[in-house]
């Protein structure tokens, strides 16, 4: 079985792609299930967004610690 290493920094961010992190938003938004197998690291990346935002599941550490940095950049 394949595991992703979670995005914890901006510019581990910045590597992933942005399409495959829409579609993968899209999906989890709506619950769908994701087969690591079959999927990249970016899509993997914009489900697990999809399912906070979509109310499936709880922010994990990894999401807070992204998050926390992107708060902290100047406007």
């Amino acid at each position: 079985m394949q595991f992703f290493q979670p995005v914890e920094n901006i510019s581990d961010f910045k590597n992933l792609d942005e399409g495959e992190i829409l579609c993968g938003y899209m999906d989890g938004i709506s619950g769908s299930p994701c087969t690591l197998s079959k999927v990249s690291r970016s899509y993997w990346h914009g489900w697990r967004n999809g399912l906070v935002d979509g109310g499936f599941t709880e922010q994990d550490d990894s999401q807070l610690r992204l998050e926390a940095q992107f708060s902290a950049l100047p406007s």
